[in-house]
């Protein structure tokens, strides 16, 4: 794909990084362009999907080796075309459906329906929303992010997931780590700035993906990252957040960690360097579960039968 030089976003033949005040303040113009047609939780969906979209559209102009394969018909750029275009919302999804199949994302970047009436309006409501969209992205220029470690769009997306958390009236927990957390979790697992990048670290219950790739930047040279996560759109966001923070490689599977263990050899279940977690709180019924109680142990809560998915179990002391 070509390259055009903007001189207001450029400087030479160099893009210019973007202020993280002025994204963010872009990105959520777009929430409120999708107010009032779904639950704030759902918001997500349209505008990641369409920042992903923007993000490796605009790097894959800078980058020719970029492990993201733009496909003529499914960049950003089409969308911009379709500004005022009666069937938008659907040749909308079939730009994003190229993307998806060029790059191997399918049901990753193409679960959100941009033409669906019920959220997006009729007619000319979706026309005239989904413009505004395209338009609000359009002003923002990616091709200078992440310029010498910045790491500008992984940040927006954790900036996303805790407003998306706090809007919808659930805890950020289920989207993502706090950044503060997670940093003290890679100290005393003993990540360090040293740790070589072939060290691996996984997480059971990864969620949005941002506690992994928190510890894992603790060390200078990354960390090499496994994951995987129960629902479907949390897993897709895992996904896109990977990439956003230049870890297109990470391994990150979807299924039920206790009863579904992706990452096993045989029988034997897969180890790791570093296994770090924010399972979700309290844990589903024992019996439901197939967990058997231990009470023996009052710090114990159970304890899972020998398919287990970790060498250890859920555990909580008493009040």
């Amino acid at each position: 794909m070509s390259t055009t030089n903007d001189p207001s976003t450029t400087q030479g033949s160099r893009a210019v990084a973007l202020k993280k005040s002025d994204l963010y303040s872009s990105l959520w113009k777009s929430c409120d362009e999708l107010r009032g047609g779904m639950d704030a939780s759902q918001y997500k969906d349209y505008i990641l999907t369409m920042l992903f979209v923007k993000y490796v559209s605009d790097k894959s102009k800078t980058d020719p080796d970029a492990l993201i394969t733009v496909p003529a018909g499914g960049s950003f750029d089409d969308m911009v075309a379709l500004k005022g275009d009666k069937e938008i919302g659907d040749k909308v999804n079939k730009i994003i459906a190229k993307l998806a199949e060029a790059s191997d994302l399918q049901k990753v970047i193409d679960l959100a329906d941009f033409n669906d009436e019920e959220k997006l309006g009729k007619g000319k409501e979706m026309q005239d929303r989904l413009s505004k969209l395209i338009t609000i992205f359009q002003d923002l220029d990616f091709r200078g992010s992440r310029a010498e470690g910045d790491d500008l769009l992984g940040d927006a997306y954790e900036y996303l997931m805790r407003h998306f958390a706090t809007e919808s009236g659930k805890s950020k927990g289920q989207f993502y780590t706090p950044a503060e957390v997670s940093r003290v979790i890679a100290k005393l697992i003993n990540v360090t700035p040293d740790t070589p990048r072939s060290a691996t670290v996984y997480d059971p219950t990864c969620g949005s993906g941002s506690l992994l790739l928190k510890v894992a930047s603790e060390s200078s040279n990354g960390l090499t990252i496994y994951g995987q996560e129960k629902d479907n759109a949390t897993w897709a966001l895992s996904k896109m957040n990977m990439i956003l923070h230049g870890n297109e490689i990470a391994d990150i599977r979807k299924g039920d960690t206790i009863t579904s263990p992706q990452f096993t050899t045989g029988d034997s279940l897969d180890t790791f360097d570093f296994i770090v977690a924010n399972p979700p709180f309290p844990p589903p019924s024992p019996g439901a579960m197939g967990w058997k109680t231990n009470s023996g142990d009052s710090s114990t809560v159970c304890r899972r039968k020998r398919t287990a998915t970790t060498r250890s179990c859920y555990t909580s002391s008493n009040p």
